[in-house]
């Protein structure tokens, strides 16, 4: 079905390895990361924090809040940074339960109970849930299909029955819709996608906040047409869009320079 979309894919991805990763020292590349991904994943979810702002904040810490920001978006950062580290730490091991509840933990550590006094950091919602126009479904049974939907990617994982994008997005859209703690599904749903990409070995797949209209278009899109392929199809077009881009600006970078004074 997505032919087209996995041949782009796989044949950039050559170029986007050889060009742009192998050239990157290992943590350099995951800090690069971290603070794009922590940036416009807070952003999806209302934080105002800039690119900048947030590598500012990696660097400095709360010492660097910009004018105009609050100390609760400063957090929310600083617990996507340590939840973003523990997991990219833990790609030997298995995707579970007790990860994503660890996960989820620091994720909201210093954020969850400012906003639900009765919501306690990695533990499972204890009501029903709604965000926008979407009322999810009855919490406890959507909770029990946690760890079916765990086991079932962790061993799509390991057998490769499909493309890794495809598996990392089917599961993005299982995740959001069960929706199972009650605050940071979408920012833990987007850290897990990725989780699953790094342990395939691919590159992270990074939404960014100018895309949230077509990026939250493609998960309604999913619910109401009850099919996978709109958000398969959105991850491919991000995947692609971010290679391109990057092996784009690595070339202008490396040959844009002129010295010629006189001109």
């Amino acid at each position: 079905m997505f032919e087209r979309e996995i041949e782009r894919y796989n044949t950039l991805l050559k170029e986007y390895r050889t060009t742009v990763i192998d050239k990157f020292n290992v943590e350099d590349l995951k800090e690069y990361n971290e603070i794009l991904f922590s940036a416009h994943s807070c952003a999806i979810e209302g934080n105002t924090f800039s690119v900048d702002d947030t590598r500012a904040l990696k660097e400095k810490g709360l010492g660097m809040i910009p004018q105009g920001k609050t100390l609760f978006e400063a957090f929310e950062i600083l617990d996507h940074f340590n939840a973003y580290e523990f997991l990219m730490e833990q790609t030997d091991h298995p995707l579970t339960e007790q990860l994503v509840k660890d996960t989820h933990r620091i994720l909201t550590q210093h954020t969850l109970t400012y906003r639900y006094k009765d919501a306690i950091p990695g533990e499972y919602t204890n009501t029903d849930m709604g965000a926008g126009d979407t009322i999810f479904g009855n919490h406890e049974e959507l909770i029990a299909r946690v760890s079916r939907l765990l086991a079932s990617t962790q061993k799509a994982i390991e057998d490769l029955p499909i493309h890794p994008v495809e598996i990392a997005a089917q599961f993005h859209k299982h995740f959001i819709f069960l929706h199972p703690f009650r605050d940071g599904n979408g920012r833990l749903g987007r850290l897990l996608s990725n989780f699953i990409l790094v342990k395939m070995e691919q590159p992270m797949i990074l939404v960014e906040q100018q895309d949230r209209e077509k990026y939250i278009g493609a998960l309604k899109a999913c619910r109401d047409e009850r099919t996978l392929a709109p958000i398969v199809e959105f991850y491919f077009k991000t995947a692609i869009k971010r290679m391109d881009t990057e092996i784009a600006l690595k070339k202008e970078m490396t040959e844009g320079n002129d010295y010629d004074y006189s001109k």
